[in-house]
């Protein structure tokens, strides 16, 4: 079981020996699954691990390496994690038992969104194409092979009736290939509402347009695929870039949903009272309003310690993200 209690008269000599603070002596320990060790999400959650461990009396927190959301998922329902990094269309896809989730669903709760990936479509602008619909037939990379960009675009452009010719590789030969012109334009995340560091290069030889969404086809998006968010990007992604709009998933904590309401309450209210560790671990993180950023983006329902926090700071909390 994940819940390790240290006995509590064992707790109490030791933070009498350590002089340390009585109240600790719960020793209630939690575990965080994050990612791969290299990405800057896995330094995030250590971020966010030492807000717990600074903030929240009683509480030890930890953050394992592991194979991000996927992976996490299948901890929370094995109960070897306590929570652990998702993004919110995968999550969704979890909790209502679609897609890798739909033989065994795993129900698990929103606690925060702390980051935005809106899919980005970079095209070269000397290719002429200024509409999605004009990427018909044309050599275009969908993402990064293997990831839920490429997966996520595939359906999306599905969806909008569109069948561009897919043309498949990593970011470095995607990149090389739009230079060259070979391919017209690739979907790459974004790095939170700024363009990534691969399309600025690619902007370094060739001036680009990001083509967005049209009313029509977000109104069906919004329909077809409730996991994903329509994301509102402000001009100045990237030099010379206007506001356009996309389709995108947020990237969140989310909790065993056998968490007391307590425990998540008193953790949601420590990262989003953070005004410190989490920004300076993630540069897009630095000034964010968590608490709205969670009610704007989170597509499946919040644990009920967050939705208490929320309504306690005076937010609106939509009836969708109230778990029944």
């Amino acid at each position: 079981a994940m819940r390790r209690w240290v006995p509590l008269a064992a707790a109490v000599a030791l933070a009498g020996l350590a002089g340390l603070p009585i109240q600790a002596a719960a020793g209630q320990k939690l575990l965080i699954g994050s990612t791969s060790a290299s990405s800057s999400h896995y330094g995030y959650f250590v971020a966010v691990s030492q807000v717990i461990n600074d903030k929240v009396a009683g509480m030890e927190s930890s953050v394992v390496e592991t194979g991000a959301t996927v992976d996490n998922l299948r901890r929370i329902a094995r109960n070897q994690i306590d929570l652990g990094l998702v993004t919110t269309n995968i999550l969704h896809h979890a909790y209502t038992g679609k897609g890798d989730f739909a033989e065994k669903p795993v129900k698990s709760l929103l606690l925060w969104v702390y980051d935005i990936a809106p899919q980005n479509v970079v095209v070269r602008k000397d290719s002429g194409v200024a509409a999605l619909a004009g990427l018909a037939g044309k050599r275009f990379n969908p993402g990064l092979k293997g990831s839920a960009t490429e997966k996520t675009a595939e359906t999306v452009f599905s969806v909008l009736g569109i069948q561009p010719d897919y043309v498949r590789g990593s970011t470095t030969d995607i990149v090389a290939a739009v230079q060259d012109n070979r391919v017209l334009g690739y979907v790459k995340s974004g790095a939170g509402l700024k363009l990534d560091g691969s399309t600025r290069d690619i902007m370094t030889l060739n001036p680009i347009a990001v083509l967005g969404l049209d009313a029509a086809q977000k109104a069906k998006i919004a329909e077809a695929l409730p996991e994903l968010s329509v994301v509102e990007v402000p001009e100045g992604a990237g030099p010379g870039i206007g506001a356009y709009s996309t389709w995108g998933f947020a990237v969140a904590a989310s909790a065993r949903l056998d968490m007391d309401e307590d425990t998540a309450y008193r953790i949601v209210k420590a990262v989003c009272e953070d005004t410190e560790l989490q920004g300076n671990a993630m540069a897009s993180v630095k000034g964010a309003n968590l608490a709205e950023m969670t009610l704007r983006y989170a597509s499946t329902p919040l644990h009920p310690g967050a939705v208490k926090y929320f309504k306690e700071k005076g937010l609106q909390v939509p009836d969708r993200l109230i778990a029944k």
